[in-house]
């Protein structure tokens, strides 16, 4: 079993090396890779160092499987020449996302749909991932309408160069490559991706367009507003959402009890929520403040936190692999 990651020294490359090592995903071949500027060197897998190899050199070992998080224009130059290789590439940008031939997959949500010719699979946004692994079992009873959301998102969903401006601002040290246009330690930065025509961000478009395409259901609106914080530790997210049915507020938390991958912490009367300093290197979802809208009989509040490089990026990528290897790859 031969395994890429393509990106290997970056935040969510260096996670996605760790999350197969705590999977204990059965690598016989470990390869490394990333820019011109980082080959040769070292990258360490299961207490072994490898050395960083190019993308031509990459493609030539032919993996069985390809992790990439080197950007959307890396993706778009080399995950079709890895698929021609009959390599399965998981690519967490975005380039792939809404190309009608590509599927967009959460495992725990519709894993079912991969076909062994699939081989580039896009891996969704991490603020789409973690609120549809909360969203969609209540979809599947209660049949959502319309979702709205303002996003709480760290820094780590930026890169290194961010985490690294927090703290040099952190510290009163002047940043020497800015991340962001305004300082955001203290502050909150109602950015993320660029503007489009309508005044929504390409962040906020994503989670629109992408939970229909995960749900297979396009009349459901998502009008989401999202927010960079000076948080290390994950994304957060207040969401409402309008049912179709009406509900039962106690069957909402059984069901979210019940749903693999997802974490309920709501317990106001102690105080007990999800937050980001906590969800940090897990690999759950966690839902808390659990409410019915008192305006809106069919509306519902929640609070979702989850590790953006893990379940929003890295984890996600992994359990496609997993599903990948148990359904398609030679044993």
């Amino acid at each position: 079993m031969k395994v890429a990651v393509v990106g290997a020294t970056g935040l969510v490359g260096q996670e996605m090396i760790k999350v197969l090592e705590e999977f204990q995903f059965p690598v016989t071949e470990f390869i490394p890779v990333a820019s011109e500027k980082s080959i040769g060197k070292k990258v360490v897998f299961k207490n072994q160092e490898y050395p960083v190899v190019s993308v031509k050199d990459a493609i030539n070992k032919k993996p069985h499987i390809a992790l990439f998080s080197a950007g959307s224009k890396a993706s778009l130059e080399y995950a079709p020449l890895f698929a021609a290789e009959d390599t399965y590439v998981i690519d967490n940008s975005s380039a792939f996302r809404m190309d009608a031939d590509k599927p967009l997959i959460v495992p725990e949500i519709n894993g079912q749909i991969l076909k062994k010719e699939d081989k580039i699979i896009a891996n969704p946004n991490c603020s789409t991932i973690q609120m549809l692994m909360v969203l969609h079992p209540l979809h599947l009873q209660y049949t959502i309408k319309r979702i709205i959301v303002s996003t709480y998102q760290a820094v780590t969903g930026t890169g290194a160069k961010a985490v690294q401006q927090l703290y040099d601002e952190r510290q009163n040290k002047t940043p020497q490559n800015l991340a962001y246009p305004y300082p955001i330690d203290l502050n909150l930065i109602p950015q993320i991706d660029v503007f489009t025509d309508n005044d929504f961000t390409k962040e906020e478009m994503k989670m629109h367009n992408e939970t229909r395409k995960i749900l297979n259901d396009y009349t459901i609106t998502v009008n989401a507003t999202c927010v960079r914080v000076p948080v290390i530790g994950g994304h957060s997210e207040s969401v409402y959402v309008e049912f179709e049915k009406d509900f039962d507020i106690n069957d909402i938390r059984e069901i979210l009890h019940k749903t693999k991958g997802v974490i309920v912490q709501d317990d106001v009367k102690n105080n007990i929520y999800p937050m980001p300093l906590y969800a940090h290197k897990k690999n759950e979802v966690f839902v808390g403040r659990i409410r019915r809208d008192f305006n809106y009989p069919r509306g519902l509040n929640l609070f979702i936190v989850a590790d953006n490089l893990r379940k929003g990026a890295a984890t996600n990528a992994v359990q496609i692999a997993q599903y990948i290897l148990n359904h398609y790859c030679p044993k």
